[in-house]
């Protein structure tokens, strides 16, 4: 139970960027966007506390939105391994 709530607490502290996984369809699209291969995305542990809520699996990607002094907001992808 205390490990359940120190979770909850950990993605909703204001330094940890917003995490969300994202569909097949917004990959094919990323990748088209970006000439990369899935495989050169950088990478990100399945067990990472920012994202072990989301139930993510080996070879899904995560969209990364932090806050941005200059842009307002930057976007990561990030694979998961």
């Amino acid at each position: 139970m205390a490990e359940k709530k120190e979770e909850i607490l950990l993605i909703e502290h204001e330094f940890i960027p917003k995490h969300e996984l994202i569909t097949e369809e917004e990959v094919a699209k990323l990748l088209e966007e970006y000439p990369i291969r899935k495989d050169q995305l950088p990478k990100i542990f399945r067990n990472d506390p920012a994202i072990r809520h989301l139930s993510a699996k080996r070879g899904d990607v995560i969209r990364i939105i932090r806050k941005s002094p200059t842009a307002g907001r930057a976007v990561y992808y990030r694979i998961v391994v």
